[in-house]
């Protein structure tokens, strides 16, 4: 036999996420498994997409919007207008980000059974639970579109191309957490619970539900700082100035140089993950089969 030992490669590593690209086929077929496993036996099925996120808008909405005072309103004139929209619009992205990752993280200890039977780029388990999530989210940005219309929205293309990319940075840095997490998961199962207190942090630790400047009188400059460091955050305020902010008179400042400088800053930060992710994913895979 001819061919030179520098030919051979390893059993069971692939050739990382482009050959997911590569097998795009394989990757649709587990996105519709996925959906179809997820739902077998509801009778709203699809429809759990506008339930779920519906309900947590309105408990979060009547708690902080009404009880505690956070809605602009003739009693509370400092708070923030158009709350409704402003919450939503922050619950939509950090839903898309909590069932990406908490998925993506179980995908391959969940599918060990597919593993150990047969081989196909082991990427493709992570990322299909992302597409799967995205799947998800659509629904409810329409229904975030339909109320930025009722409440009169009238974008700038800059408030696109923001809502573009927040959605860039929180969907690559949910891949990359999620093939992290997704191969050491196989080995310390212990990573599924630090994932699920992660996602429980993470909606708290972004301006979802309360005003960035809140931060900033709270804990100073400095601090708020290191708070923008965060990426879901920088993303949760793209989120508000593509689709809260043309609903408001424009008098709501924006973080200072979210746009020139923090948003850029998130992209590079959530494509060091990634790259971070596929490489840890592709020193653990070769022992998946054994290890499951």
């Amino acid at each position: 036999m001819s061919s030179s030992v520098d030919e051979l490669t390893r059993p069971g590593v692939g050739g990382g996420l482009t050959e997911v690209f590569r097998t795009r086929f394989l990757l649709h077929l587990l996105v519709r498994k996925e959906l179809k496993v997820r739902y077998r036996g509801s009778v709203l099925g699809l429809m759990w997409s506008y339930v779920k996120p519906g309900m947590q808008f309105l408990v979060f909405y009547i708690a902080l919007g009404v009880f505690l005072g956070l809605e602009n309103s003739p009693r509370n004139p400092d708070g923030l207008p158009n709350y409704a929209i402003y919450l939503f619009s922050g619950i939509v992205l950090i839903n898309f980000f909590s069932e990406a990752l908490g998925n993506a993280s179980r995908s391959i200890v969940n599918n060990g059974g597919l593993i150990k039977k047969i081989y196909l780029p082991r990427e493709l388990f992570p990322v299909a639970s992302v597409w799967v999530s995205a799947v998800h989210f659509f629904p409810q940005l329409i229904i975030l579109l339909a109320a930025c219309l009722f409440a009169g929205w009238q974008p700038s293309a800059l408030q696109l191309a923001a809502a573009a990319g927040g959605f860039a940075v929180v969907a690559l840095l949910a891949t990359g957490l999620g093939l992290l997490f997704g191969a050491v998961n196989v080995y310390f199962r212990d990573s599924e619970n630090f994932v699920d207190m992660l996602l429980m942090v993470a909606t708290w630790a972004s301006p979802v539900m309360y005003a960035w400047t809140m931060v900033v009188d709270k804990l100073g400059q400095f601090w708020f700082g290191v708070y923008q460091l965060n990426p879901i955050t920088v993303g949760v305020e793209a989120f508000h100035f593509a689709f809260w902010v043309p609903t408001t008179d424009g008098s709501f400042e924006l973080p200072p140089n979210l746009l020139s400088v923090w948003l850029p800053y998130a992209l590079l930060i959530s494509a060091a993950v990634l790259l971070l992710g596929q490489i840890t994913f592709r020193r653990l895979e070769g022992r998946f089969a054994q290890e499951l």
